[in-house]
């Protein structure tokens, strides 16, 4: 279920777009309800929209009543500049002080990240979530098609459980904690933001194109992931060119 599809000019564009589109969303919920749960994703386009945030007016909204989870994190030392989490805690700047935060843990000191640690971390991770459903679930998608930490022709793409430990991942770091794909379908709305010209194949096969054969046989993940309310593509028109050719 593709859901609805925007195409911006440019990968500044979507960034753009991203991050008001998450002020406006807020607002509407806090408007409702006494707190708002948003996991959010790591990227490029992901951080340069947090960074937007935290440049931006958002005194109207109540950021103590909103909770950050990650739908997926790298299994490295809190800090390391490779976790999602510290990306965004870069990014968001005071933001990130003033937001409720609930982050993956990470593995001991000389700990085997492969190991039972990584284990314990998602069913930590899961123990925190509980049968919440996230109001809103930021996505990227790769150029294999994968969300979160979820990847075509992988255990991990219908492994059981909540919140999965994700080894000999495909793309580095091989060890990961991710959302399982039945937490990421019930959240409320899912968007999905995807730039470049290498993804494009991906967003064709996502909105119904045939399948580019190299990208292998089997369900890309991207295109299995939907929100229960919405669920929204953002796209530059670089990553949206095989719709049009």
């Amino acid at each position: 279920m593709p859901g609805s599809l925007d195409v911006l000019a440019t990968a500044e564009e979507v960034a753009d777009a991203l991050a008001g589109r998450i002020i406006a969303h807020l607002a509407i919920r806090l408007t409702g309800q006494s707190e708002v749960h948003v996991a959010l994703t790591g990227g490029t386009i992901a951080t340069a929209a947090y960074e937007r945030l935290a440049a931006y007016d958002t005194s109207a909204i109540d950021w103590s009543r909103v909770h950050l989870w990650w739908g997926d994190e790298r299994f490295v030392p809190l800090g390391d500049p490779d976790r999602n989490d510290e990306q965004a805690r870069v990014a968001l700047g005071p933001l990130w002080e003033h937001a409720v935060r609930h982050q993956a843990p990470a593995p001991s000191p000389g700990a085997d990240p492969a190991g039972p640690e990584l284990d314990a971390a998602a069913t930590a991770y899961a123990q925190q979530l509980g049968d919440r459903h996230l109001d809103l679930c930021l996505l990227g998608a790769g150029p294999d098609g994968h969300v979160a930490s979820l990847f075509p022709r992988h255990p991990s793409l219908t492994a059981p459980g909540q919140v999965i430990a994700v080894r000999d991942s495909p793309k580095p770091p091989p060890e990961r904690v991710s959302f399982s794909l039945p937490v990421i379908n019930r959240s409320r709305q899912v968007w999905l933001t995807v730039v470049g010209a290498e993804k494009a194949p991906v967003v064709a096969a996502a909105h119904g194109r045939p399948v580019d054969p190299a990208l292998g046989d089997g369900p890309l993940p991207c295109t299995l992931v939907t929100g229960t309310e919405r669920t929204e593509w953002l796209v530059d028109r670089a990553a949206a060119q095989a719709l049009t050719d």
